[in-house]
């Protein structure tokens, strides 16, 4: 074992009841392939050695991929290296079909390790993901909801987001400060048509002057009146009153002002 390190965000998962309960929920199926993001010390990475799946454990942090190596050995593939380094293409090439996303993943990465899963979302069948329980909610929240934001809308635009359950700071070593929650992200098989990379900055500008009304935001990204104006919304409203498609109607309807 091995002291964790602050600067990797490092709460190891205690609870062995928390633990076969994230694998019940994964509902694994004979031939699997599973990507374990941060195995650490190995806690869930025993239980999942037991199950009849192909499984590679991604760490940043030397010591545990040592430790992996010695403990679990050749019953897992073991890769040191920042996660959001890792090309998920390549792990889906060389298991030969879509990759079932697992692990406790570090509060400071949350955002930036959504956003890789997102990107990857063609080698992706779902995930099931610890995280802080304040973004946990902010997945789910629906529109008019304080929680409500840039996570919430593209978590839902890509995936089937649920919260699953709660997680105690207690369960973890060292204790964290606030609680966690364990989320399945099961990605859609098929997206409504947009741009996305328009999509991204329509609802990134928009929120970024959350306090303001959605002309605001879209001035931002240097639409002029002329174009603003051509569009059947009400610009008065705030980003947090539109739903995942109506963001989706707003920039399809930017879209076709543009490139008409």
């Amino acid at each position: 074992m091995y002291r964790p390190r602050k600067s990797l965000g490092q709460n190891f998962l205690q609870d062995e009841n928390i633990l076969r309960k994230i694998i019940d929920y994964l509902h694994l199926q004979n031939g699997d392939a599973v990507v374990e993001i941060g195995p650490g010390q190995g806690a869930l990475t025993k239980h999942l050695i037991l199950q009849p799946v192909t499984l590679i454990g991604i760490d940043i942090d030397e010591r545990a991929i040592a430790l992996l190596r010695e403990t679990i050995g050749e019953k897992a593939i073991f890769i040191q290296a920042d996660v959001l380094d890792v090309d998920l293409k390549k792990l889906f090439d060389k298991c030969g079909k879509k990759l079932r996303i697992i692990g406790n993943i570090p509060y400071y990465l949350t955002s930036e390790i959504l956003f890789w899963l997102f990107d990857a979302r063609k080698y992706i069948t779902d995930a099931v993901i610890m995280m802080q329980l304040e973004v946990a909610r902010r997945l789910i929240a629906p529109p008019k909801n304080k929680e409500y934001g840039i996570l919430s809308v593209f978590a839902q635009f890509y995936t089937e987001c649920e919260l699953l359950f709660k997680v105690s700071k207690n369960c973890f070593y060292p204790k964290p400060e606030v609680d966690s929650a364990v989320v399945h992200l099961n990605f859609k098989k098929t997206l409504p048509h947009v741009d996305e990379k328009m999509l991204r900055s329509v609802v990134r500008a928009t929120f970024g002057k959350r306090r303001k009304t959605l002309r605001n935001g879209l001035k931002s990204l240097d639409y002029e009146d002329t174009v603003l104006d051509r569009l059947p919304f009400d610009l008065k409203k705030r980003p947090e009153e539109l739903s995942v498609n109506e963001f989706v109607e707003l920039t399809e309807s930017i879209r076709k002002i543009l490139y008409a």
